[in-house]
């Protein structure tokens, strides 16, 4: 996140959606106006984050996105308002999204009768570090690994032919957390057996882990070798840089693994919606948010009917 008070805002649009979600199922009349109240918020939380991602983190497709996505909220609690139920699913699935991200994000380390325990966000930083330094290290690469910003050994040194050092760090954002929150929330939200909901988490999770750090392995060599220092003076201006050194950095991170993901992300829905064809209650509201327009995805996308799913379809 942001900052604390992006953190704040996070924590309560959670907390304001786990509220819906509850009331759905004890007060009816009660959860409309609580979740429509959650993408008030929700579409603020957003707001909040367009200046970090457009200039602090110089990344346009999260900027756009994020910036995309404040209209969007609005859009979803007016027309929850309006009677469109099936988006109380979606909203589950943004409370269950949240709860799994947030405690990576603000829980901090801690000491208990003695015994010290660390943050969430350090284990898995330092497991994305260490799978990165044996993937570079399979492909032939070693740079040194020192201490971060952050006092985590997840910092790669690189040394250039010129004698420049070039530190990529590892973040929470390069963990693959996020996406995986994504994925954990849409198969948590719908209704349908365990069964095939724990095939649904199976096909996704490893799939995101492994093109993970396939992604972070791929931007630390790209960015620690200097090997796509292309249209220097372009690639500065468009992302309002000054380093010449950043430019393979900006490439391989904001371009082309960014535009990547989002590919990836789409094929991995696509898989999972084939073992949980339930999830197309929420694909159809999202087209149906982004078009103004209905679908019906089952007999487009030629999937099964849930009686046909195996064991513990029905």
């Amino acid at each position: 996140m942001a900052g604390p008070l992006t953190d704040a805002l996070a924590w309560v649009v959670v907390g304001l959606f786990l509220t819906g979600t509850l009331l759905r199922r004890f007060d009816r009349a009660g959860a409309r106006p609580a979740t429509v109240g959650a993408w008030a918020v929700f579409a603020l939380f957003w707001a909040a984050l367009v200046p970090h991602f457009a200039f602090e983190q110089k990344s346009f497709v999260e900027g756009i996105l994020s910036l995309a996505a404040v209209p969007a909220s609005l859009y979803v609690g007016w027309l929850l308002r309006a009677g469109r139920d099936s988006l109380f699913v979606l909203s589950t699935a943004v409370a269950v999204m949240g709860a799994v991200y947030l405690p990576f994000e603000t829980i901090p380390a801690v000491t208990l009768a003695g015994l010290s325990l660390p943050s969430p966000r350090y284990v898995l930083i330092s497991h994305t570090t260490a799978q990165t330094q044996w993937a570079m290290e399979l492909l032939g690469y070693s740079p040194t690994l020192v201490e971060g910003d952050q006092g985590y050994l997840n910092t790669f040194k690189f040394v250039t032919d010129g004698g420049h050092v070039i530190l990529f760090s590892i973040i929470l954002a390069c963990t693959g957390l996020g996406s995986i929150a994504i994925f954990v929330g849409l198969i948590a939200a719908v209704d349908a057996p365990f069964s095939r909901k724990l095939r649904a988490f199976a096909v996704a999770v490893p799939i995101i882990y492994v093109l993970n750090i396939m992604r972070t392995t791929f931007i630390a060599v790209m960015f620690g070798k200097q090997y796509m220092q292309w249209f220097v003076d372009e690639v500065l201006f468009l992302f309002g840089g000054t380093d010449p050194y950043k430019v393979s950095f900006y490439l391989s991170d904001r371009v082309i693994s960014q535009v990547l993901a989002v590919v990836a992300l789409v094929g991995i829905t696509f898989l999972v919606i084939r073992e949980l064809p339930e999830l197309l209650t929420i694909v159809e509201d999202v087209l149906y948010i982004v078009t103004r327009k209905e679908y019906d995805l089952r007999e487009a996308l030629d999937l099964p009917d849930e009686n046909e799913l195996g064991p513990g379809a029905d």
